[in-house]
């Protein structure tokens, strides 16, 4: 059964962190550059952007119990789970705070789309905040991969 953990948490962290690359640093881009109408490009990708959240959170509470059944309270003393809860704190705040707001802003532009509307500087400053959030977490993640090697 140890074993069987084990490999779970290479899977749950090379899915997490994989997927936050993938999407975040090659698919968003070539949906940027290949689809002729950047509204739908975005919607694409803030749908992708999504479902890498709920697969962090799920990798995330995963890993975060799998370190307190092998480690106990002593886990606390790790970096790992402190990178674990970091990454798992940004992915909570980008889904369920920031996202929210921005899907606000691009209600209230319609019919018009959120970027040609009064509401494209507040919609900027929040896509940036997001996009910092989620490239913290991505950073994050490398540091875990490291850090997660080198326990072997």
């Amino acid at each position: 059964m140890r074993k069987l953990a084990d490999a779970l948490q290479a899977v749950a962290a090379t899915l997490w962190v994989g997927g936050l690359w993938v999407v975040g640093f090659v698919v968003a881009p070539v949906l940027f550059s290949t689809l002729p109408d950047r509204a739908m490009a975005g919607l694409l990708a803030g749908k992708l952007f999504g479902l890498i959240a709920w697969i962090g959170i799920g990798c995330a509470l995963y890993l975060l119990l799998f370190r307190w059944a092998r480690y106990g309270a002593a886990a606390f003393r790790q970096g790992v789970l402190w990178l674990l809860l970091m990454m798992l704190l940004l992915a909570c705040a980008g889904e369920f705070g920031v996202q929210p707001v921005m899907a606000a802003l691009k209600d209230q532009a319609l019919p018009k789309q959120v970027m040609e509307s009064v509401f494209r500087d507040r919609f900027a400053v929040w896509h940036g905040v997001s996009s910092g959030l989620y490239v913290i977490q991505s950073l994050l993640g490398i540091a875990l991969v490291i850090l997660l090697s080198r326990e072997k």
